[in-house]
């Protein structure tokens, strides 16, 4: 089956989703507030399938057939034949209320809301809209177009056919979902953001260095990628605005983000995205290809 899907956000982790719905042949319309921030976003997605397509990890025709059924909007109203809108904007749970409220009046009965919150509550962001039992949490593991694991995670009123739909339309995509209880930040948050934030205080206090920690976790433990090159790739902000959101929740001081972040994030440096963060960089690539 062949989807028409909404993605929210243009950002880093939208973008990202946006390549994976359009890499599998889904039709695919990126909405962000203004067009240039539509640009930047389908810009991400485009140079990404390129790279891929060059790089021989994508067919050349693929590249081409995604690209080509991927547009971009401005206007909720271009989402009102979407048959899966999935919300990647930020983490402010009455902005992701009022985005859905609005949704109800545009799009399909039907149409499946997905919200890619990391750290918030389904429920409460369910509540914004008249009919809560279509809302479920899809939480992409970053970077979505190279990681696997999709976190499901149903609400409260979450409905038993949006489920079964979900995970259908994740099958599409070619993605491995795991199903989680709603609760603040799910499994692969609560166990990620203490390990890095444990990762970054072992080089404040000089234990090892950025390339050795990195090297120890991936030959070591058998990671595929080193906390740091993650941390770079995911961007030092948003690990900063995950990690208090959950220790605002948890009040568990390991979710508490380390100085260190503090003051990488005032300086700039804020992973790959900026050219600089635990590594730096030659181009500001977004998803780590």
């Amino acid at each position: 089956m062949t989807y028409t899907v909404g993605v929210l956000g243009g950002g880093t982790m939208g973008s990202g989703i946006a390549v994976v719905a359009a890499r599998a042949g889904h039709r695919t319309i990126l909405r962000d507030l203004d067009d240039e921030r539509v640009g930047a976003g389908l810009d991400r997605v485009t140079s990404f399938l390129d790279k891929s397509a060059a790089l021989g990890k994508l067919p050349s025709d693929v590249a081409e057939k995604a690209k080509s059924g991927l547009s971009g909007a401005t206007d909720l109203a271009d989402l009102a034949d979407c048959d899966v809108v999935i919300e990647a904007i930020f983490e402010d749970v009455e902005l992701k209320r009022r985005t859905f409220a609005e949704l109800d009046e545009i799009c399909k009965p039907d149409t499946l809301f997905h919200t890619n919150t990391s750290t918030l509550s389904v429920t409460a962001i369910a509540a914004g809209s008249s009919r809560p039992e279509r809302v479920v949490g899809t939480h992409y593991c970053n970077p979505a177009p190279l990681m696997k694991l999709v976190e499901v995670v149903t609400g409260r009123q979450t409905g038993a056919d949006a489920y079964e739909r979900t995970r259908r339309f994740l099958d599409s995509l070619g993605k491995t979902s795991v199903t989680v209880k709603d609760s603040p930040g799910f499994l692969v948050n609560r166990f990620l953001i203490p390990f890095e934030n444990n990762c970054i205080r072992a080089l404040e206090a000089g234990r090892g260095t950025v390339e050795s920690i990195d090297k120890a976790v991936r030959f070591g433990l058998g990671y595929p990628m080193g906390p740091f090159t993650l941390l770079d790739i995911v961007g030092l902000d948003i690990h900063r605005a995950v990690s208090l959101s959950l220790y605002e929740q948890l009040r568990d001081q390991r979710f508490a983000p380390p100085p260190l972040v503090e003051q990488m994030i005032a300086a700039g440096h804020l992973g790959r995205k900026t050219g600089r963060g635990f590594h730096t960089y030659d181009d500001a690539r977004h998803f780590g290809s």
